[in-house]
């Protein structure tokens, strides 16, 4: 499709046209984030039925992060925090993912959704933004998730170029959702393409850096693998999956899934070290949220939309040559806004005042060896009538979920016990007792603004 090559041509030139500034070069960012992958499902984590050299060698050129946290447990709230640098709670109706065709699946979403506002308002957006008034080149390909409605475009929220699909997941193949709605857009337009999307997403990525440019760069690669719906790259049907196939799936297609991931990931990789730009790049790579099954979350317990372990836990990667010690780990209690605050950092930038950070600049704290610290980080995950609320501080952590009126809790000390195997909610009432009360006092904290 020659038309299509040709606005993609466009796109990456404009991404490339503004002059550079008289000021030192700042580091170009690249963040590969991938979809509902777990602990479990890569090598370099201690996964043994998968083998992903190139983000191993990435590790090897880097740091592993070990208590990395996301901030949500599905897709929408963390991105919703990665790009807004605080709890997904804030915005409101963000803290669960956004229904396939623009459904609200909470009181909150769906209130938002009657009014065509479920969606991150461009006002909220921060990294994007600030980097682009930096004076970075911004593109964003792959998945997007934060917001159907042409308002919340990508290009409203900081990026020059985008490529990808509006919703949760699509076809691997076809590229469409079980919905009326077209979901792959190229900027502001729907437009078709034939391959098979984790493909598309890296084709997109490697023109981008083998395009010349003056100005450094943000460019966010959002694949939407290994996410639903298990297909690997030679599976194509001809037709979207059907609905009853939507979520079932192998370990086996899972982990060629992965396998094929790694592949294109080393592409981009390699196209950063054939501009001659890999030691001038902060490269991030991370999951949104724990796995689902088949997909594996290592020796933690629980799976992608719950609070335990497993649902928010996952790999975290960040390589920075000259500045962090390669091959090195850090078991400093991580968070998703963490990484929002320190990017802005490292471009010379930060929130505006009325938008304040609810991260920690992360990168600083390694560069400078700092000792690990305790913290209290919090999450809620809502949809239809359950509600999940943790809360981590220090070691312990304290898990509540409410399901149909019944209510469950637990109390774990994530240090001894990483694998939330002892519930020590009846011997440390006590320490139970004080941490509902910070979590009663951060959703007081964290009411939404609309």
């Amino acid at each position: 499709m020659p038309h299509l090559l040709a606005a993609v041509v466009v796109c990456v030139s404009l991404c490339a046209s503004a002059p550079a500034s008289a000021e030192a070069r700042r580091p170009n960012v690249l963040l590969i984030l991938v979809d509902d992958m777990g602990t479990g499902d890569l090598s370099c984590y201690g996964a043994r039925d998968v083998e992903t050299p190139r983000i191993d060698r990435l590790a090897a050129e880097g740091l592993r992060f070990t208590a990395y946290y996301a901030a949500g447990a599905e897709c929408t709230p963390t991105r919703t925090a990665l790009l807004t640098g605080q709890y997904p709670q804030r915005v409101g109706g963000m803290e669960c993912a956004i229904g396939t065709g623009n459904v609200g699946r909470y009181d909150d979403a769906v209130r938002l959704a009657a009014r065509s506002e479920l969606g991150l308002p461009p006002r909220d957006a921060v990294l994007a933004p600030a980097l682009q008034q930096a004076g970075y080149d911004t593109a964003i390909f792959g998945k997007w998730h934060l917001g159907y409605d042409l308002k919340f475009n990508p290009l409203d929220h900081g990026f020059d170029c985008f490529f990808g699909f509006l919703g949760g997941y699509v076809d691997y193949f076809t590229h469409e959702e079980l919905s009326d709605l077209a979901v792959l857009y190229e900027g502001r337009r729907p437009v078709e393409r034939n391959g098979y999307m984790t493909e598309l997403i890296a084709d997109d990525a490697v023109r981008f850096l083998e395009s010349p440019r003056e100005q450094p760069f943000f460019l966010y690669v959002a694949f939407s693998v290994p996410h639903f719906p298990f297909q690997a790259p030679g599976d194509a049907t001809g037709r979207t999956v059907l609905p009853e196939k939507l979520t079932e799936g192998t370990r086996e297609t899972y982990i060629e899934m992965l396998r094929d991931m790694d592949r294109h990931t080393g592409r981009i990789l390699d196209a950063l070290e054939k501009a001659g730009l890999a030691g001038d790049t902060v490269v991030v790579f991370a999951s949104d949220h724990g796995a689902m099954r088949p997909g594996s979350n290592g020796r933690f317990r629980g799976f992608k939309g719950g609070l335990f372990e497993g649902g928010i836990r996952t790999p975290l990667i960040v390589r920075w040559p000259g500045r962090i010690a390669r091959g090195s780990d850090c078991a400093q209690p991580t968070i998703t806004m963490d990484l929002t605050a320190a990017l802005l950092r490292v471009a010379g930038t930060r929130p505006p005042a009325d938008h304040p950070a609810d991260g920690i600049d992360i990168l600083r704290h390694v560069e400078e060896q700092r000792p690990e610290f305790s913290r209290t980080l919090f999450w809620r995950a809502r949809r239809a009538n359950r509600t999940w609320r943790a809360v981590r501080d220090g070691d312990w952590k304290f898990v509540s979920k409410v399901e149909d009126g019944a209510q469950d809790e637990w109390l774990f000390d994530v240090a001894r016990d990483p694998a939330e195997e002892r519930d020590l909610l009846t011997e440390r009432l006590d320490a139970a007792e004080k941490l509902r009360a910070k979590l009663s006092k951060w959703e007081r904290d964290v009411e939404p603004r609309r």
